[in-house]
């Protein structure tokens, strides 16, 4: 299991590298260590950078663990194709206790590749939609924050300002 990275740590908000390398050991280990860490924090999604790593790799199960066959590993995501919106809650585990109205696509598709390497496409509506956009979003340094109006943005960062200074977060 990993640390996950919390706000104010450079590496989230920084666009991740590509994985030009596959079916390693070392790969197949980080993958299972993020779905391990996701599921320990009751998470529907987690990207590298999140377990400080800078490559663009996310797992996503919006099952929280529920039903392995669940399970979406995305290495060098892109999204394809958007339609519609939704606004839902949303929340991240490295913001943890903060949770906002973030308006997504309501269907996504992307095209990345598995652990092998193999090109795969996934489409995800409602809250697979949400997840894998949020995800995404990770692996260019976005966080859900930026999704937010400036007041609330800044409303959030001034409170976890204060958590860092009184040894909270």
């Amino acid at each position: 299991m990993y640390k996950i990275v919390k706000y104010g740590d450079p590496i989230l908000e920084k666009p991740c590298d590509p994985i030009t390398e596959f079916d390693t050991p070392e790969l197949q280990e980080l993958i299972e260590g993020m779905i391990e860490t996701m599921q320990a924090a009751k998470g529907i999604g987690l990207a590298a950078p999140q377990v400080g790593v800078s490559q663009r790799l996310t797992v996503i199960d919006c099952t929280t663990g529920e039903d392995p066959s669940q399970q979406i590993v995305l290495i060098n995501p892109e999204i394809m194709d958007k339609e519609g919106s939704q606004t839902g809650e949303e929340g991240c585990l490295s913001i943890p206790g903060f949770r906002e109205d973030v308006t997504r696509a309501r269907k996504v598709t992307l095209r990345a590749q598995n652990a092998k390497g193999e090109p795969v496409e996934v489409t995800g509506e409602e809250l697979l939609a949400r997840a894998m956009q949020h995800e995404v979003d990770h692996l260019n340094g976005i966080l859900f924050l930026q999704h937010l109006s400036p007041l609330k943005r800044d409303l959030i960062r001034r409170k976890i300002r204060k958590m860092i200074k009184a040894g909270e977060w």
